[in-house]
């Protein structure tokens, strides 16, 4: 009766320790999440199943209740309650596809990675184990991408062992031979230790603050200087006249996170300001559901909360270059990286607003995800977090 109890309760322990060290934030821990899908299929009912699943996601986004806590100023409840609602989507979905049959078994986990990896199911596919191809198979690109899902494939099969053997073999040869990614030319990123004041506080100071700032980043080498998101807090045209003028004698070129408000609601974008004036650079995709992106708030005829625009402007031009754009929770999940991987830009910008992760993980998580894209396409990666 013990054994019983015991063969389940060590995979559901196991997930939860794959899911702690797999996103603890180092990227090359990252393919440690490959062991949930072979504790998946290891599984002998579904109900087992079901906790490995919430033992792997649930350990994987241990920062939220947190981070949820300090983004409303409120006690962990509201935290935990979304904590337990955003792994609802993951385990139904592993759950459901789960099977007895080892002939089906690898169609079925493709099929639930594929669900987690693109809307709806995806909107909420935190911690996918595919995001490791950048570890695995650094510049192989679409190749590394279709070896890493033949590898999840393999696992959940009875020749996994020597599935982890090989794979295994390609983490050895990476994590001794890693780089990160380079910088692209006439770039640098600009990393802020602001806290909460990003974004809220807008008075002249703050914007005479930053552009002090991007003058000390701004030199002949680096002529576009990135900035977090939220870095302008509302972009008006008053702040793109303060913004003009100050650039009026240089050569650079300023990204930089806004809000962009109007009677509807809002949205967050990335500017890109010089001498000659500002425009909206991106419109971001996909904002951090619930505490942005409310689209109930329609179906009431209520106004406010931040747009969605989904699948549209996965690369934007940047001077001479292509830049495929990922603002903060957009680098958590697959689908907005690959949309922009298919038009091939020239480098990636990831810009973000952390405050309210002080204390988690969650930062360094979106560092490494994002890392380990760029690596897996071969792409320059700029980096900006506010802190």
């Amino acid at each position: 009766m013990c054994r019983d109890y015991l063969r389940p309760a060590l995979l559901i322990f196991a997930s939860i320790a794959i899911g702690a060290v797999g996103w603890s934030g180092h990227v090359l821990l990252l393919p440690v999440a490959l062991g949930f899908p072979l504790l998946w299929s290891i599984a002998r009912t579904r109900l087992v199943a079901a906790f490995v699943s919430a033992g792997y996601f649930l350990a994987a986004s241990r920062g939220l209740p947190q981070g949820v806590a300090a983004f409303y100023s409120s006690d962990i409840w509201p935290g935990l309650l979304l904590w337990l609602g955003a792994s609802l989507s993951f385990v139904a979905v592993h759950t459901v596809l789960w099977t007895k049959n080892a002939g089906t078994r690898p169609f079925r986990y493709l099929l639930a990675a594929v669900i987690m990896a693109i809307p709806p199911f995806g909107i909420t596919g935190w911690a996918h184990p595919v995001t490791a191809a950048g570890v695995l198979f650094p510049g192989w690109g679409w190749w590394g991408l279709g070896l890493m899902t033949a590898g999840l494939a393999g696992l959940v099969t009875r020749i996994w062992p020597a599935v982890a053997i090989a794979l295994t073999g390609f983490w050895l040869w990476s994590a001794a031979t890693w780089t990160d990614p380079k910088i692209p030319d006439g770039w640098r990123g600009v990393d802020l230790e602001l806290g909460v004041s990003l974004g809220r506080e807008a008075g002249l100071q703050r914007q005479r603050d930053m552009i002090a700032t991007v003058r000390g980043a701004a030199t002949d080498s680096a002529r576009f200087v990135a900035l977090p998101e939220s870095a302008l807090g509302f972009w008006t045209p008053t702040v793109e006249r303060v913004w003009t003028g100050a650039l009026r004698d240089g050569a650079a070129t300023v990204i930089a996170g806004a809000a962009l408000l109007d009677a509807g609601g809002y949205d967050n974008v990335l500017v890109a300001i010089d001498r000659k004036g500002g425009r909206i650079l991106y419109r971001e995709r996909m904002p951090v559901p619930g505490s942005m992106w409310q689209p109930w708030r329609s179906w009431f005829g209520e106004s406010g909360g931040t747009r969605a625009d989904f699948f549209t402007n996965p690369v934007v031009a940047v001077g001479a270059g292509r830049a495929a754009p990922l603002i903060c929770y957009e680098q958590l999940i697959v689908w907005p990286v690959l949309q922009s991987m298919l038009h091939d830009p020239d480098f990636v910008v990831a810009l973000g607003n952390g405050w309210w992760t002080k204390g988690t993980s969650i930062v360094a998580i979106q560092r490494a995800a994002t890392t380990a894209w760029a690596k897996l396409f071969a792409k320059p990666l700029v980096i900006a977090f506010n802190t």
